[in-house]
């Protein structure tokens, strides 16, 4: 598996009556077999704030790479992809549950988190 890109961005109200500006979207592009394929996590934007209960790291952004800020959206798909392969069949997640966010970065390694995003912003791809 290639990975192409990584991002995330806030939502923004479309509508009044909408709740998009609760929300944050993470997505992830890679190759699989050939074939590019696209993961996006949408997840409360409360879990921003939990930051250092949910996951290794204690502050965002995570890193800065050669002028570029790596925010903890950036890297949700990445680690859903990365820690359940099952989720290459998958086009998107809905994370509301902090338990479910604090289950997914159980087990992540933050340095090899930023390994990938260095690779990502430096050579544009990272092979996993």
């Amino acid at each position: 598996m290639i990975i192409l890109k990584a991002e995330g961005i806030e939502l923004e109200k479309e509508k009044p009556n909408t709740s998009e500006d609760f929300f944050n979207r993470s997505t992830v592009i890679y190759t699989l077999d050939g074939n590019e394929k696209q993961l996006n996590v949408l997840y409360v934007r409360f879990f921003d704030e939990k930051l250092s209960e949910v996951s290794p790291f204690n502050e965002d952004p995570l890193l800065d790479i050669n002028d570029r800020e790596v925010t903890f959206k950036d890297i949700v798909a990445l680690v859903c992809l990365m820690q359940n392969p099952g989720n290459t069949e998958k086009k998107r997640i809905y994370i509301n549950e902090l338990k479910e966010m604090e289950s997914l970065f159980k087990d992540v390694d933050p340095e090899q988190i930023k390994e990938i995003m260095t690779s990502l912003v430096t050579q544009g791809k990272c092979q996993l």
